[in-house]
């Protein structure tokens, strides 16, 4: 009897890059809505799948998460149209996570009930803050009571697994109004949180600003006061930290998320789309021309490659996996590399143990809080020599 190979399984991103407006902090690749780049996008999106249809007849996709740019920007004709052509030409798992960012006010209850009829799942809204005054100077196209409604219609809809995306640390931020925005949150009572620290990006608006000595930012020691407050409010609501800006529900951490965090195998489509299959990682190219005339020449639209060798990828398990607060699975890892990692980082951990910015055990290595507090100076120590 000839044996049947199990199908690799991976996950599967796709890149939507239109916005009705471009934030005042963003440096993802995006363009503001128009029609005509849109019905250009989608065509080719279309083509670089069915591209993917013979490469990947040894992988099995096991979530699908798209993201932008804004996707809700999409109507749900287009989105349906991409959906139905991923289903036709890829493997892909029966009931698996279905995830698709949104931002407020461009969510109708037609389009989200569309959304659940092509299988999504899981949804997530980027509302960043409950006050309308730093919603405005950041560049958001919407106020609280937009989210609110939003949020209200998703979930008499039927989404009950609804991620928000919050960001601290933003120009005329205090501790009280983040405080606030915590505490309407959880008022909501949201499966998943996701948290992020602003980082001040060069080509973005901020980043002009910031050179001006324009932008009033919060301290370090403020924005840190920020940070351990949404550790310990939200670990008692039972929305519990799993990786450095992520916070979940008991069984509802991103599973799709998860995947980079473990180093595991994914695939990206769309304009400047990263993927890693196979010890390789490339790259989309991020010029919207070349993305549309490669794949209109039946051209795959990748711009750049690494192949990884052992020792890189031994290196990126170890930080990333660090990022989640189970730290690194020994077990997982010396199945994986045939290789203890207690015992090839000896000497790093037994120095960050002295710090204070690891701790360890049998089954795990796993970030302190102060760790996870200067967790990129500690996985620079991970960095082959």
């Amino acid at each position: 009897m000839k044996e049947v190979k199990k199908l690799k399984k991976i996950g599967l991103y796709i890149h939507i890059p239109f916005c009705y407006k471009k934030c005042s902090y963003c440096d993802f690749i995006s363009f503001k809505y128009n029609d005509q780049n849109i019905d250009q996008y989608v065509k080719a999106l279309l083509k670089e799948i069915e591209l993917y249809s013979s490469r990947l007849k040894k992988y099995k996709v096991k979530t699908l998460f798209i993201g932008g740019g804004t996707p809700s920007a999409l109507t749900i004709d287009k989105m349906d149209t991409i959906v139905n052509k991923l289903y036709k030409s890829l493997s892909i798992e029966s009931g698996i996570e279905f995830s698709v960012e949104s931002n407020p006010g461009t969510l109708t209850k037609e389009k989200l009930e569309g959304y659940l009829k092509i299988g999504v799942n899981r949804l997530s809204i980027g509302l960043q803050s409950f006050n309308d005054r730093i919603l405005n100077s950041i560049g958001r196209i919407h106020s609280k009571e937009i989210f609110l409604r939003n949020y209200h219609t998703a979930r008499d809809v039927g989404f009950d697994n609804i991620n928000i995306d919050l960001m601290y640390g933003l120009p005329g931020q205090s501790l009280s109004d983040w405080k606030d925005t915590l505490e309407k949150v959880i008022e909501l009572r949201p499966e998943h949180i996701s948290a992020y620290a602003l980082k001040i990006e060069e080509g973005t608006r901020f980043y002009d600003l910031y050179l001006q000595n324009k932008l009033h930012l919060a301290d370090e020691e403020e924005e840190r006061e920020m940070y351990h407050y949404t550790i310990e409010t939200l670990n008692k609501q039972g929305i519990v930290q799993y990786e450095i800006s992520n916070f979940a529900k008991e069984d509802y951490e991103c599973e799709h998320n998860l995947i980079y965090w473990n180093n595991e195998e994914f695939l990206g489509l769309g304009l400047a789309a990263h993927s890693y299959l196979n010890f390789c990682r490339f790259a989309n190219t991020n010029n919207f021309e070349e993305y549309i005339n490669l794949l209109n020449n039946g051209k795959l639209p990748v711009s750049t490659k690494e192949n990884k060798s052992r020792e890189d990828e031994i290196f990126e398990t170890m930080f990333l996996g660090l990022r989640l607060t189970k730290g690194v699975n020994v077990n997982k890892f010396k199945k994986r590399f045939r290789l203890n990692p207690l015992e090839i980082y000896k000497y790093k951990l037994d120095k960050m143990i002295k710090l204070g910015l690891i701790t360890v055990d049998e089954n795990s290595i796993r970030l302190t809080r102060y760790g996870m507090d200067v967790s990129n100076q500690v996985f620079l120590e991970f960095i082959p020599e």
